[in-house]
């Protein structure tokens, strides 16, 4: 049963991927439907966590608007989702950074990664 399941589930993983960590700040181009019409909208933020993997891979992406915390997560694999661009990297120490929910302003910030 394991290894059926397992073999449904290769032929639905994407080829192309995007390579982005926890705590980098990326920006994410998903597909929305409106009626007939289908258009890309984009959300930035960092990620704040990636959990499970193969087809059931998740992520998160939190950010700040108009003082609100707003957080989306996304299946990896989804065909809603077009694209995951990286705009910085983070240096962080920890898997999942959800100690940056109770934080406001520069006390919120991840630091660069410069190579």
């Amino acid at each position: 049963m394991n290894k059926i399941i397992s073999k449904i589930e290769q032929g639905q993983l994407k080829e192309n991927v995007s390579e982005f960590n926890v705590g980098d700040t990326v920006r994410v181009y998903s597909k929305v439907k409106e009626g007939a019409r289908e258009r890309l909208q984009m959300f930035e933020g960092v990620v704040l966590k990636r959990q499970n993997g193969g087809a059931r891979e998740n992520f998160t992406v939190r950010r700040i608007s108009y003082g609100v915390g707003v957080e989306k997560t996304w299946p990896v694999h989804s065909p809603n989702l077009d694209r995951v661009e990286v705009i910085r990297r983070g240096k962080v120490r920890r898997a999942k950074l959800n100690y940056l929910r109770d934080r406001i302003g520069k006390s919120a910030k991840v630091k660069e990664l410069i190579k």
